[in-house]
């Protein structure tokens, strides 16, 4: 929201800044008007001998500007301060006029630049008083004069009511009309400025939102001028590349982004939405989400294009989670009803075979071949368990496990299987680390990646299994060859085997027990090449454990 605008400190330092104009220009008008004056009468060139009192004026003016404008910081109603300022202007001048001739004097006019001052410092109203003010102190020192009452100071007498009322009235009427004129201009002046002023404002204003909403929005922000260099990024925008303002300031925005195409043949290339990927500084492949739109200033003139983005890189790996998600539910509803269906007919032909083995006269040959058809049904029959494991698989019980106790279990197993007697498994896990899970569940899962990485490491190398302490994460890593990239996103999908004799689900169940737990499984590289198998589960809080307790 836009601050609403504080008339009250608005008005108040325009009245400060008026006030030291005015007391400045007073300061510069008396020097020139006045010191000009008492020069002339010095020199004689003026038969009059008010040069001193002239001087004297000069001084006194000149102290009580000084005294003002030491005053002024401690001015707390600039209003009346500058109504005392204009009363004494208004005496000052009368003086100024009574030794300098009264009615023959050369600086009534001055009335007029003091009704002047106070229609900018002051309101039409005031205005208008102090016009009065001017008419009430020349016409009473006119009378004076003419009734003889100020001859101490030797001026001269007034000849006949005729000069005396005609100066009286052409000087009243010039100035009211100076004061209404000057009053009305003075107020539209006024009214422009305050409003100009509270434009001014709103525009800071607005700029310091613009900035605040800038470095907070959660989009990034960069703008480029008409070649294409940039020229400015927000905070959303460094954090998602990785650099600076001054790091990219005047870079080549394609040198920047090589793999998003903004400007083609020399022309914006406006896009509403479109994906590309940006390779961070330290190696990081992001996908990111953008769209471009010119740039025009108030003038309706291209300034730049700018071009706004997301990092779209964990929702497109939750977009792939979800969508493996639905491929295994369709393939497991599939498997689910082939193995029923499978199953029956496989147990009648193994079972119709091992009758025919009974028979006494079945040739040696015969028998070999009845028994491949057996111990294949047997594989076949194996491998529907595992279509059923998948495709329906039991809902977990879960339970406060001290998985160091898992894991020794799962060594013992290990120590037993064929597969395990060249292969040095490395163990790292910590006594006491209880997260809530199925034990006999989680034992599988650990199991087939145990299996998964001996047969990656085709029965020699290294296996190591272990619970990171940080962040309870479990972790089974093989020194194998590693799982390539362009396979990387289908080794948990059914049926998907890199291996020769592989049936594909072995992995793809360990997915379904850790995704039906609520947790997360993920592969990368392994710290000697191989495949590391992350598993991460939400921890067990203090309540939950002394609950089993």
């Amino acid at each position: 929201m836009v601050k609403k605008l504080d008339t009250s400190e608005s008005s108040k330092d325009l009245s400060g800044r008026s006030l030291i104009w005015y007391l400045s220009c007073r300061v510069t008008v008396i020097t020139v008007l006045l010191g000009g004056a008492a020069l002339f009468y010095w020199q004689g060139f003026i038969d009059s001998p008010a040069a001193p009192l002239l001087f004297l004026l000069l001084g006194i003016s000149y102290s009580q500007a000084l005294l003002s404008l030491l005053l002024l910081r401690w001015v707390q109603k600039y209003n009346v301060f500058t109504q005392l300022q204009l009363v004494w202007d208004l005496l000052f001048v009368t003086v100024l006029i009574l030794i300098t001739g009264g009615l023959h004097s050369a600086f009534s006019f001055v009335y007029l630049l003091v009704i002047v001052n106070a229609s900018l410092l002051l309101s039409r109203r005031d205005t208008l008083v102090a016009a009065a003010s001017a008419a009430i102190l020349f016409g009473g020192l006119l009378d004076l004069q003419y009734f003889g009452y100020l001859k101490f100071v030797q001026l001269e007498e007034i000849n006949g009511p005729g000069p005396f009322l005609y100066a009286v009235f052409v000087h009243v009427i010039a100035f009211f009309l100076t004061a209404f004129l000057s009053g009305t201009l003075a107020e539209r002046w006024r009214v422009s400025e305050e409003k100009l002023q509270r434009k001014q404002i709103d525009y800071e204003e607005l700029e310091k939102l613009n900035q605040t909403i800038l470095a907070n929005i959660g989009s990034g922000l960069l703008m480029t001028d008409l070649n294409g260099h940039v020229r400015s990024i927000n905070r959303s925008a460094s954090e998602i590349l990785g650099y600076k303002l001054e790091e990219v300031y005047d870079d080549n925005v394609s040198e920047l982004l090589p793999e998003i195409v903004l400007f083609k043949n020399g022309a914006y290339n406006i896009l509403s939405r479109a994906e590309g990927r940006f390779v961070r500084q330290d190696g990081t492949n992001l996908i990111l989400g953008y769209a471009s739109t010119p740039v025009f200033d108030r003038k309706g003139e291209d300034v730049g294009l700018l071009v706004t983005f997301q990092d779209l890189t964990k929702l497109k790996k939750v977009e792939k989670d979800l969508q493996r998600a639905d491929r295994l539910a369709a393939v497991g509803r599939l498997a689910s009803g082939m193995a029923h269906e499978i199953r029956n007919p496989l147990a009648s032909i193994s079972g119709s075979v091992q009758l025919l083995l009974e028979d006494e006269r079945v040739s040696k040959e015969d028998r070999h071949l009845m028994g491949i058809v057996i111990r294949e049904a047997d594989r076949l029959s194996d491998l529907l368990t595992g279509f059923l494991q998948f495709a329906k698989p039991k809902l977990p019980e879960p339970e406060i496990i001290d998985l160091s106790i898992v894991f020794d279990e799962l060594v013992e197993l290990l120590a037993a299987d064929a597969r395990f007697k060249n292969i040095h498994i490395d163990l790292k896990y910590p006594k006491g680390v209880c997260l809530n899970l199925d034990r006999t569940q989680i034992r599988q899962a650990i199991w087939n990646l145990a299996v998964n990485g001996a047969e990656a490491m085709e029965g020699e190398g290294v296996l190591r299994l272990g619970i990171d302490e940080s962040s309870h994460v479990l972790y089974v890593e093989d020194t194998g060859p590693g799982i390539k990239d362009d396979v990387r996103s289908q080794i948990f999908d059914p049926f998907f085997s890199t291996k020769e004799n592989g049936t594909g689900l072995g992995l793809a169940t360990v997915y379904s027990i850790i995704e039906a737990h609520g947790g997360v499984l993920e592969v990368v590289d392994g710290s000697d090449g191989g495949a590391r198998f992350n598993l991460y589960f939400e921890p067990v809080n203090a309540g939950q454990l002394k609950a089993n307790q």
